[in-house]
């Protein structure tokens, strides 16, 4: 958008600072950062990639395409904590140059490939669980049991260990969500094992298959449409911003709000830009700090870009029947609906 005003005034809030970004608002913390405690995730990563390799081998042997598969879903999970790590490094890098906001959206590059891996694993499995429903080889359901067992208590321990860490990080929420899904699967998988060794029934080794996959399908979902909105510079889920702008435009002084923009830049980063109209006698800079009190405290948004004007005449003619001349002095690009005060 572009702006005419000669008396115009524009504001960067970014709450505090340290030395990884943007500081917290109550708790609140910004994304991928060096809080998120990388001993506990390499430690869950470590116990996942050891029980995934014995997984794949023992499922491989007993003829369990269902053990095969919930390894299959444990390297999403390796695959998810190894890009967190990355991201976390990537994260603290200071913003330079072109990218003016550094390495931020680097955790969410990595949560839509995992997402994406996950959706491509899902379907890999619902046919191969489909076509052992219509051939089923013969499993050894005493050794799908044990192992299945053993991966249940495996998935506690590594959720627990990545419970510990900072899960604000959409990669380090993923991957414990995922390990949850994983005890699920682990429990199908026990089900199945035992349905085998006690009835000789074959086919609930791909019946439990399906259930995995099924829950792959749901995970990497949520983390596309996640990253997704991110990428296309949604408001926050939950956060609307024409209730946003009305609750703004109802504050004393503010005459209109326009051209609002909520977006997220990455988990728990979300950023907010402006141009707010203020009566004429009033102290811009005043009614902007109660603003941005209200933003931080209301909806936990620190990273605010806010553009304060006082209202006109000529300021006022967004919307209205006056023509490209009129609007020239006020938005050549308007954006959204204009929210203005009833009082």
């Amino acid at each position: 958008m572009s702006h005419d005003h000669e008396h115009g005034h524009a504001h960067h809030d970014h709450g505090g600072h340290d030395d990884h970004g943007h500081g917290g608002h109550a708790g609140h913390s910004h994304g991928v950062s060096a809080d998120a405690d990388r001993r506990y995730l390499v430690a869950a990563l470590t116990l996942i990639a050891a029980f995934m390799v014995g997984e794949v081998t023992v499922g491989l042997l007993a003829h369990s395409l269902a053990l095969v598969s919930d390894a299959g879903h444990m390297l999403t999970d390796a695959a998810s904590i190894v890009l967190a790590l990355i991201a976390m490094r990537l994260a603290a890098r200071p913003a330079k140059g072109s990218l003016t906001y550094g390495f931020k959206r680097a955790e969410i590059l990595s949560a839509q490939a995992n997402g994406i891996t996950l959706l491509a694993l899902a379907v890999v499995f619902f046919y191969e669980a489909i076509r052992r429903l219509i051939s089923p080889p013969e499993v050894a359901g005493g050794v799908v049991l044990a192992t299945a067992l053993v991966g249940i208590v495996v998935n506690v321990i590594a959720a627990w260990l990545i419970s510990r860490a900072n899960r604000t990080s959409l990669n380090v929420e993923g991957a414990y969500q995922h390990i949850l899904n994983d005890a699920w699967a682990f429990i199908a998988t026990a089900v199945a094992g035992l349905v085998v060794l006690l009835t000789g029934f074959d086919r609930a080794d791909a019946i439990a298959t399906l259930v995995v996959a099924a829950l792959m399908l749901r995970a990497g979902y949520g983390l596309v449409r996640e990253s997704g909105r991110i990428f296309l510079e949604a408001a926050p889920t939950g956060l609307d911003p024409d209730t946003v702008g009305g609750r703004l435009a109802a504050l004393p002084g503010v005459v209109e709000i326009h051209d609002l923009h909520i977006w997220t830049i990455t988990s728990g980063y979300p950023a907010l830009s402006a141009h707010v109209l203020v009566r004429d006698d009033l102290d811009c800079h005043a009614v902007r700090l109660t603003l941005e009190h209200e933003l931080r405290e209301r909806y936990a948004i620190d990273h605010t870009t806010l553009q304060v004007d006082h209202a006109s005449p000529e300021t006022l003619q967004l919307g209205t029947a006056g023509g490209p001349a009129e609007d020239a002095a006020h938005c050549r690009d308007p954006h959204g609906s204009p929210h203005r005060a009833a009082h």
